[in-house]
């Protein structure tokens, strides 16, 4: 059953996803998703090998540009700060692919957060 939580929710993420695309794209330099064909760390070619994380990866990286696209400008340098430092984190992983898939359910914990505090904030 769907109440009015989850309802607003539902509501808020489809707006942001509407504002995303009809909105600029976030910067190449913000966040580039990983180029498989240049992939040269370690963890990226373990994510580029694993289609479960590769899925991960492009959840965050979406997530990524509709919080950067719908926050002031100000917040912007500070969820790309955590993003350059959880970037950090994810290396740090190396080839282990369940610590990889730990980090991306953090980021997108994080980023979901975000997203739901920007979509309580309406009005819609």
């Amino acid at each position: 059953m769907l109440d009015f939580n989850n309802l607003r929710k539902l509501t808020g993420g489809l707006f942001a996803l509407s504002l995303l695309a009809a909105s600029v794209p976030a910067r190449a330099a913000d966040y580039a998703p990983i180029d498989c064909g240049k992939a040269s760390s370690a963890t990226e070619r373990v994510i580029c090998r694993s289609y479960p994380l590769g899925q991960a990866e492009a959840r965050m990286a979406t997530l990524f540009g509709v919080v950067t696209s719908l926050v002031a400008m100000g917040q912007r340098g500070d969820i790309r700060d955590a993003q350059r430092r959880w970037l950090k984190e994810r290396s740090a992983c190396g080839d282990d692919s369940a610590c990889i898939a730990r980090a991306y359910q953090s980021r997108i914990t994080a980023l979901s957060s975000a997203l739901d505090a920007i979509a309580s904030r309406g009005p819609f």
